[in-house]
């Protein structure tokens, strides 16, 4: 075997550079697909995360008789006396932190403008509530007592022109079914780096939530923060044993999680597509190797290899090609995935608003995976040892006879 190795790198070095630019071939195509796959498992990771930061948690704890995806703030869908509840489970194992929170829809007018917003009524010390606290672009934070501060986001701020201390209008529905109208003062300006929530989403002490949207001491939901995700399972299961319905991050991100499901399926097909258009770089240099050494083939005929022994060379050249064009793809795909991480692709304003949906910040940011890594490094060794079956096969058809003659 170490013969075969020895004389196909020296076949190759026959033609560097043609040799060279096969190589590179299957590096920069093994590059851009560690960098995709890097650049999707970002972004799937930091919607994820982002959605558990703000507005899934790790768990939350409704009414049996609310719907997650039929908001109603009716007293018999609320939490009654979500204090209370709040620090029982902040007690359990695994618990970081567990906050009431009180959601309602409502529409913002300020002048001759008005913008559908979603109301969040929120406990201002909780520490869940730290990204909205160190987001904070001007103005101060909420205090539990204050009763018409509110904070708005900065993509909202900027559309309605507001600033700390200017004055709006909110109309909000209640759980009679009929609208509140109030005014409020802004307090300050947040940001939380996901744009398609800020501009949606406006913030208010959970007391004056409650009292507006006439919830009295009631709350949609306990937003519970765990230490790890690792603990999800654990402490779900422990809230199940109470008479309240109760959600994980997994089930309240089903669309991410979906979402992601479906990116690898295609990444998987991309991975194919791309790895066969440059394994034909592979094929083509192996196949000219063929014809342009017809009479050496001919003269080991001669001599006594055999067909699997002429095969089996031909397969060494399409290991070392692969084992070259892999590791120029993970240098260039380590500078790639890095620059990816630490600078990310700017996209703007896309994510999800409000309740649902795809979170995404204005950048994204590659994440690594070792494990898809590792695949692509196999797969696409695989893909170049089968594309060096079709020349290695042709060299070995070859009758000495006939080879001699056309390699004259």
């Amino acid at each position: 075997m170490k013969l075969y190795y020895q004389l196909a790198y020296r076949n190759l070095m026959r033609h560097r550079r043609r040799s060279l630019l096969s190589m590179l071939a299957l590096g920069a195509g093994l590059a851009l697909l560690l960098l995709m796959s890097a650049v999707v498992e970002g972004e799937m990771q930091g919607s994820l995360e982002a959605s558990i930061r703000l507005q899934s948690g790790h768990v939350q704890v409704y009414a049996p008789s609310y719907h997650p995806d039929r908001p109603s703030l009716a007293w018999e869908d609320l939490i009654a006396d979500p204090m209370a509840l709040a620090q029982q489970i902040a007690a359990l194992p695994g618990v970081q932190s567990a906050t009431p929170r009180l959601f309602a829809s409502g529409i913002l007018a300020r002048g001759d403008e008005s913008i559908g917003v979603s109301i969040l009524g929120i406990d201002p010390p909780a520490p869940v509530n730290d990204p909205f606290r160190k987001g904070m672009l001007s103005g101060a934070f909420l205090q539990p007592d204050d009763r018409d501060g509110v904070l708005v986001g900065k993509p909202l701020a900027e559309k309605l022109n507001l600033a700390e201390n200017s004055r709006i209008y909110l109309l909000i529905n209640t759980s009679s079914g009929e609208i509140a109208e109030g005014e409020f003062t802004v307090r300050g300006i947040y940001s939380t780096g996901i744009p398609g929530y800020d501009k949606s989403v406006i913030l208010m002490p959970l007391d004056k939530a409650q009292a507006i949207a006439q919830a009295n001491n009631h709350a949609t939901a306990i937003f519970v923060l765990l230490k790890s995700n690792r603990h999800t399972s654990s402490v779900a299961a422990a809230l199940r044993q109470m008479p309240y319905q109760v959600k994980t991050y997994e089930e309240l991100n089903a669309l991410t999680m979906q979402m992601e499901q479906f990116s690898n399926a295609y990444m998987y097909v991309l991975y194919l597509i791309i790895l066969a258009i440059t394994a034909s770089v592979i094929v083509n240099t192996l196949v000219m190797a063929v014809f342009e050494r017809t009479r050496e083939i001919g003269i080991l005929a001669a001599l006594g290899m055999r067909a699997r022994s002429i095969m089996a060379l031909f397969l060494a050249e399409s290991s070392l090609l692969a084992a070259g064009g892999i590791l120029m793809g993970l240098v260039l795909g380590a500078v790639l995935v890095a620059y990816a991480a630490l600078v990310g692709f700017h996209i703007g304003d896309i994510g999800a608003s409000g309740g649902s949906g795809l979170l995404l910040g204005e950048r994204i940011y590659a994440a690594f995976d070792p494990l898809d890594s590792l695949r692509l490094i196999v797969l696409s060794f695989i893909i170049t040892l089968l594309a060096g079956i079709y020349p290695a096969a042709l060299a070995a058809r070859m009758q000495p006879v006939d080879a001699l003659r056309r390699g004259q």
